[in-house]
């Protein structure tokens, strides 16, 4: 059973940084993309960024040049460093892996940007 567990969530000035991490247990030999969502309360979930098996990346313009996405393949780990936050960055943030063509996602983790 795939099971993906979140963490580095919490409270944040603006202008400061968090670092989340998502790591999957149980079939992970054919993790293929991941990825990190967010949503707020009332909107649909939206895609931050996404980094592929080979490292290519890809992000969101509302977060181009302020988070990286980034994983280690042997610690089947994906994060999300964000830098120079905003209270509009105020959101659940999700996990989603793809295992063969099946996506699974986290729990989501609760980042707040306020003063």
């Amino acid at each position: 059973q795939v099971r993906l567990v979140e963490s580095g969530g919490g409270l944040v000035q603006p202008g400061g940084s968090l670092t989340l991490s998502c790591t999957v247990s149980g079939s992970t030999s054919s993790i293929r993309d991941m990825s990190w969502y967010r949503q707020t309360p009332g909107k649909e979930r939206e895609l931050v960024a996404t980094i592929t098996t080979r490292g290519t990346t890809n992000y969101a313009d509302f977060v181009k040049g302020r988070f990286t996405i980034s994983r280690d393949n042997a610690k089947n780990t994906v994060y999300l460093q964000m830098n120079s936050l905003k209270p509009e960055d105020t959101a659940v943030y999700y996990c989603r892996v793809f295992i063969t063509m099946y996506a699974y996602w986290g729990q989501g983790t609760q980042v707040t940007v306020s003063s």
